[in-house]
């Protein structure tokens, strides 16, 4: 009786041990679930989700697949009222997935992964100092996985993606850097990434969208080679069609980068099926591309159209700010007015732009017409007729100093972008010696353009002088930021 008794507990216990083992298993299943979010198809992503987790739920892969869902949901949506119920789930899977066994490459990199798209979410909502004990978090789990699995390529996206991120963060965060150890070299960290863009590895090519969308921000934001990211994404014919993710990528980049009609040809191209989620994003870039084009009524629609979908704080003062200037430029003072004052009671300021955004509603300054017009048009890539604008005004028809400091500016990036190095220079200078001491941006930014223009004539000398010279300049607007490219520029010419 005893013996049978003995066998029953071994048997009992066995059992338990065997339906309590949480294992990682990216099986077809969750494969086609990932593919299926990373296209933002959200809706067809869940159900394979739902799918994988019945066929073993023991694995800990779908519910990784999980935290996808919530990213995209609170990255662009921004909802206060659906973090607070997705809050605690996000920490609820976190613990779910340190049950997992630790002999496995994704235990490690599973929990890096969360912890980084946690963090996003958190500066998000404000909650910067959680993020940032997050990242830290994230970025010593995958250091270790790194050790552990030195072949497993996914390991590199994480690790440098976040050791080129540290390497250019601005003074004004280098202090709580330094308390929590964050530290990276922009060449290695970028090596990294590159590699896994390019690799043909069969890890590397299930995260293939998610690497292309990793390494384009970071080459044309903090590596500065804007050409190479368009001929990435030409050669290796990323589809913009059906991948939203990239879409919104590629669109977003080629916004920046002043090709306005490739922007608004991707944003409209786009697979247009209901499987998609519905993103207030594409509202928002569709307004800047008319504005920019000073398409006044168009952009109003649009930026109306996103402010009454988005939830959330980030850039809306700035969108304010944008609306009130397509009304200033329609001569409708009085919707002008309407628009800068809700500037003062909605959204945040976490962001230099909505900062700015605030600075200029509390100021009661309307920009010089003039300026403005050529600043939109010279940001939309219409560089000619920004420039006819400009010239059809003389320095003199300006009668403040912070006008006749923008006119020079604007007359430097206008020739910088027209890739006349020599004209650009001279006006840039110009800034530089009248703004170096101004709460205006434009000084810093000058010296920034400088030092970049320099850097492609390999100049590295000059380009560093200009970097240094951009870094010194204090009290200014956009001061983090322009930083941050100004260190992305040292780093690179130094290296």
């Amino acid at each position: 009786m005893a013996k049978k008794y003995y066998l029953l507990v071994i048997i009992i216990f066995f059992s338990v041990s065997v339906k309590a083992q949480k294992v990682y298993e990216f099986n077809s299943t969750c494969q086609q679930a990932y593919q299926e979010l990373i296209k933002l198809k959200i809706s067809n992503g869940l159900v394979l989700i739902e799918k994988a987790k019945q066929q073993n739920p023991n694995n800990l892969i779908p519910f990784f697949l999980d935290n996808y869902v919530d990213l995209v949901s609170l990255f662009f949506n921004e909802d206060a009222n659906e973090y607070a119920i997705k809050k605690p789930k996000i920490e609820a899977r976190i613990k779910q997935l340190e049950e997992g066994t630790q002999n496995s490459p994704f235990y490690r990199y599973c929990l890096s992964t969360v912890y980084v798209q946690k963090a996003f979410i958190e500066i998000k909502f404000a909650e910067n100092w959680r993020a940032s004990w997050d990242i830290r978090k994230a970025f010593l789990l995958v250091k270790e996985n790194k050790k552990m699995f030195p072949t497993f390529t996914p390991n590199d996206l994480i690790y440098g993606s976040l050791q080129t991120v540290f390497s250019t963060i601005p003074s004004g965060y280098s202090v709580f850097a330094s308390l929590v150890g964050l530290s990276g070299t922009m060449d290695e960290g970028m090596s990294l990434v590159r590699n896994v863009a390019y690799s043909n590895d069969p890890y590397a090519k299930l995260f293939s969208s998610e690497s292309a969308f990793i390494y384009c921000y970071l080459s044309y934001h903090i590596a500065n080679k804007k050409d190479e990211v368009f001929n990435f994404i030409q050669s290796r014919k990323l589809d913009l069609v059906n991948n939203h993710l990239l879409a919104y990528m590629a669109a977003n980049l080629a916004l920046t980068d002043k090709k306005i009609e490739q922007s608004r040809s991707i944003i409209l191209g786009r697979n247009k099926s209901q499987e998609y989620h519905n993103l207030p994003i594409w509202d928002y870039e569709l307004a800047f591309i008319k504005l920019y084009h000073l398409e006044t009524q168009e952009a109003i629609n649009y930026f109306e159209e996103y402010l009454f979908h988005f939830k959330g704080n980030f850039y809306v003062k700035d969108t304010y700010l944008k609306l009130s200037w397509c009304y200033y430029l329609q001569g409708n003072l009085k919707a002008a007015e309407a628009a800068r004052a809700n500037i003062l009671r909605k959204g945040g300021t976490d962001t230099d732009a909505d900062k700015q955004a605030l600075k200029d509603a509390k100021s009661g300054v309307w920009p010089n017409v003039t300026l403005l017009k050529a600043r939109m048009l010279s940001d939309g890539g219409y560089f000619q007729e920004a420039l006819g604008i400009l010239n059809s005004k003389a320095i003199s028809s300006f009668t403040n100093d912070a006008d006749k400091l923008e006119y020079h500016y604007r007359l430097g990036r206008i020739y910088d972008d027209l890739k006349k190095d020599e004209e650009a220079i001279k006006y840039y200078n110009i800034a530089i010696a009248s703004g170096a001491t101004s709460r205006e941006y434009y000084a810093a930014r000058a010296a920034l353009q400088v030092g970049e223009i320099y850097e492609r004539e390999s100049k590295k000398k000059l380009a560093l002088q200009y970097f240094e010279k951009c870094m010194e300049m204090k009290d200014h607007e956009y001061k983090n930021s322009l930083d941050q490219k100004a260190k992305a520029g040292i780093q690179r010419c130094t290296n």
